[in-house]
């Protein structure tokens, strides 16, 4: 009897051979074709799968949004309210949350490197555009819960704004994610956190 393949899972798959593409080589040369061959599948199989270049792209984004937006859920869920926990330690636990965005390890540094490509291409791309914003709203609406998760506890200093906090620190991560994919002989995954360490501890209680 032929195979009888799982289709979700098939998609998926080819989603995650554009990602590994995207990481070695680049999302300019993700093309259908070579997505195929690092699928190991024939250029018909895959088209019956993804019929154009621009819906595997714009599939391939809206995976990776959910991915990393799942794994932010199950982080929050996993510390639950924080009530348990000691100020002294609420700062280190929102360094660990927040170190879910950045390139800290392999698995995080391809997720930012293929997010980066998507993004840039965004700019041009209007199929990719508000999937793109739907991530950087994701982004600052994550980094604010943190934030307001320290605030509810007391641990930040009084008189800070969440609300500007929310875009300095998002700009923060964006940047130490970038610079980290971009020049990891200089921004190392040890400066990422200590960064992270450093500006929270600046809106930290005295």
């Amino acid at each position: 009897m032929p195979k009888v393949v799982d289709p979700v899972e098939r998609r998926h798959a080819v989603v995650d051979a554009l990602f590994r593409v995207v990481v070695r080589d680049g999302l300019q040369r993700a093309s259908l074709r070579t997505v195929a061959a690092e699928a190991q599948l024939n250029i018909g199989s895959l088209r019956h799968y993804f019929a154009t270049h621009e819906e595997l792209k714009r599939f391939a984004m809206a995976s990776m949004i959910e991915r990393v937006g799942g794994r932010l859920r199950a982080s929050v869920d996993e510390v639950g309210d924080l009530a348990a926990l000691p100020p002294a330690d609420l700062l280190e636990l929102a360094v660990r949350l927040l170190g879910e965005l950045l390139p800290i390890d392999e698995s995080r540094r391809a997720e930012v490197t293929v997010f980066l490509d998507f993004a840039a291409a965004s700019r041009t791309d209007p199929a990719l555009r508000d999937l793109a914003e739907r991530a950087a709203v994701g982004m600052r609406g994550f980094v604010r819960l943190v934030l307001e998760r320290l605030e509810s506890r007391e641990a930040l200093r009084p008189g800070v704004r969440i609300d500007v906090e929310t875009e300095r620190l998002a700009s923060l991560v964006d940047g130490l994610g970038m610079n980290a994919v971009l020049h990891p002989e200089l921004v190392s995954a040890s400066d990422c956190l200590d960064t992270l360490r450093a500006h929270l501890g600046a809106l930290a209680c005295p």
